[in-house]
């Protein structure tokens, strides 16, 4: 984590709508002691609940969800374009398969409570999930959506984590001044 400083959310200036559907993230837990990851570009940050709050959804054949779901905890770490070909590679290969984080070129670490992170990342949010529900077919108030994201009904389920810690690389910090 020497790379790394805390910065409070309210400081950060990245675009979220960019950050996520533009540079993606990688959704990383740690279970059992092993980790895995997925690229992601679905989610959102907010208020709720008076807690500042990431949201992610994952869909259940993912193996990215059976770490998540027996985890208490969730990093959220966002990269620069340099890192396009390792978020390629994590969304399209699985951890059952493969180690997709060493294929990728990517560098574990350890945030302080023990979530999961990149050294390469240069914003990681360290979140503890607070709820989750299942999207299902009788809830759509848009009826063209199911058949057009889900035509074979193989809905996400939506993660809500408190984000309790964000972290910067300082690198980030000097290439932008």
């Amino acid at each position: 984590m020497k790379n790394f400083h805390q910065t409070d959310l309210y400081t950060l200036t990245d675009n979220p709508f960019k950050l996520l559907d533009k540079e993606w993230m990688l959704v990383t837990a740690k279970a059992d002691l092993k980790t895995n990851t997925m690229t992601a570009s679905w989610g959102g940050f907010g208020i709720l609940w008076n807690k500042p709050v990431a949201f992610v959804f994952i869909r259940p054949q993912r193996f990215t969800f059976e770490f998540i779901e027996h985890s208490e905890r969730l990093s959220l770490s966002f990269f620069a374009e340099d890192y396009r070909a390792a978020l390629k590679l994590c969304g399209s290969k699985s951890g059952r398969d493969t180690n997709k984080i060493e294929d990728a070129g990517l560098t574990l670490i350890e945030l302080p409570t023990g979530s999961p992170g990149f050294k390469e990342a240069r914003i990681m949010m360290d979140c503890r999930k607070l709820f989750f529900t299942d999207l299902s077919a009788g809830t759509f108030i848009d009826k063209n959506i199911q058949p057009s994201v889900y035509p074979t009904s193989d809905f996400h389920r939506l993660y809500i984590g408190e984000i309790e810690a964000c972290w910067k690389n300082n690198i980030d910090e000097i290439q932008t001044e």
